[in-house]
């Protein structure tokens, strides 16, 4: 049963095309991001997606004025997923993050 499950997700995947390249290149287009991470979570069959972004059009935005922007960005593209966590940074607040994670 697993082995039939694991197909028929591979098999809705690749009919759907949404893979984390595929995410990325819309959002570098759509948002002008300069950074852009999406981990499939889902174990490659392309229904859950964490994703750490950096753009510009995020200065002076909440953080639901972020999520907003980008789940219009990919709206099509969140309809045909289960799940979608993004993280939404400036390109300063990048910065800061890329200094803690150099810490650790």
């Amino acid at each position: 049963m697993a082995a039939q499950t694991d197909t028929s997700a591979s098999l809705a995947a690749a009919s759907s095309g949404i893979t984390p390249e595929t995410l990325s290149q819309k959002l570098q287009a759509t948002l002008d991001a300069t950074h852009v991470a999406i981990e499939d979570m889902s174990g490659g069959c392309g229904q859950a997606f964490n994703a750490i972004i950096v753009s510009p059009a995020f200065e002076g935005k909440g953080l639901l004025a972020r999520h907003r922007l980008v789940n219009s960005a990919l709206k099509t593209e969140i309809a045909a997923i289960h799940a979608w966590t993004p993280k939404c940074l400036t390109p300063e607040q990048w910065e800061k993050e890329k200094q803690k994670m150099g810490e650790m």
